[in-house]
């Protein structure tokens, strides 16, 4: 099968799939009576990579390059640039190997010629080929993904992995701009992120189970079904954000992705030290099925809710946000305590 049907296939059962949330039970923000803050006074703006973002909120990478998806990353990029998003393209190496597929991604650029767009390729990329990728589209940023477990599954897939921290190694050092690399949904472990951070990577998407499964999508492309323990792979979001913040904080950026979908698991990731969340199901799902207008609803109640949770826990920012008390309990309280990670301090934090 082709690349670029693979995408497409890819795209169909996004689509397809139900939209799945990441659970945070575990994480509890604590309310404090006495706010002492207005709402009109609430700043959500951060930065990545040294990049301004007004929205600690941007569009994940899940749109490959196939024709059909041209208008799709289209109507993405006019509802990135009317919501004041950043927005990443799937993975660019269709279009390097065919120049016939690069529409489909320059059209993001011609569509928001202002915005903020992260191209995006795998941990295969040479620096050559991240600098034709970030060329065709005119990039702020490079996402590099790293997807061990879906290429495994997916027949026509990978099997071999040997070079990837020399090649993201060598991305680190030759970019002219940040370099992200980025789990695709099976979570960042500490090690992952250690080794990560050795290679000079400053900017992780932890991209943690919980949101699109790309196992059981490419189980639903071969027509297979698979086990539960294999549809459950991977690190869950709020466990693999807690071990990637405990290495990267105060030397790098961490960003919340897999399945952040609702205002409590934003605050929860930005109150717990990420610089941004990703979201990638929710508005191809909503702006394919319902339109642009009602995904800029969707994210307008999602900002709002946050700046309302910001008030009840007396924050106008957030880097405020960042020293608010929050309690982890429960399995993830387990799983952390005995991976060696001290969360006693987050309780007690002012």
């Amino acid at each position: 099968m082709s690349r670029k049907s693979r995408k497409f296939d890819h795209l169909h059962f996004s689509l397809s799939s139900n939209l799945r949330t990441s659970d945070f039970s575990d994480c509890l923000l604590v309310h404090q009576s006495i706010s002492g803050v207005s709402f009109e006074d609430t700043d959500i703006t951060t930065s990545l990579g040294g990049i301004p973002l007004d929205i600690p909120v941007f569009i994940n990478a899940i749109t490959g390059g196939a024709p059909e998806t041209r208008e799709i990353n289209k109507s993405l990029a006019s509802a990135a640039r009317r919501a004041g998003l950043a927005m990443a393209v799937g993975s660019q190496m269709s279009a390097l190997l065919n120049e016939d597929m690069e529409e489909s991604f320059k059209v993001i650029r011609e569509e928001n010629p202002g915005g903020i767009i992260f191209a995006n390729l795998g941990a295969y990329a040479d620096l050559e080929m991240a600098e034709r990728a970030v060329e065709m589209i005119q990039a702020d940023a490079l996402q590099v993904h790293l997807n061990i477990p879906q290429e495994l599954v997916m027949k026509e897939g990978d099997r071999d992995f040997r070079g990837y921290l020399d090649n993201i190694t060598a991305l680190a050092k030759g970019l002219k701009i940040p370099l992200m690399v980025k789990e695709v949904g099976f979570g960042v472990s500490m090690e992952t992120a250690q080794t990560l951070l050795e290679a000079g990577v400053r900017l992780l998407d932890v991209g943690g189970r919980g949101g699109t499964n790309f196992l059981d999508i490419e189980a639903q492309r071969r027509g297979i079904q698979l086990e539960k323990e294999w549809l459950n792979w991977g690190i869950p979001t709020l466990i693999s954000l807690v071990e990637a913040l405990h290495v990267f904080k105060g030397k790098g950026e961490v960003i919340a992705s897999g399945g952040i979908s609702n205002s409590f698991n934003l605050a929860k990731s930005l109150a717990l030290g990420s610089k941004a969340a990703g979201i990638a199901g929710i508005p191809l799902k909503i702006i394919m099925e319902e339109g642009e207008d009602s995904f800029l609803d969707w994210m307008g109640e999602l900002i709002h809710s946050l700046k309302v949770l910001m008030v009840m826990l007396g924050v106008t920012n957030l880097e405020e946000l960042k020293k608010v008390p929050l309690v982890i309990r429960g399995k993830t309280g387990e799983w952390l305590s005995t991976r060696g990670i001290d969360i006693t301090h987050l309780a007690q934090q002012r």
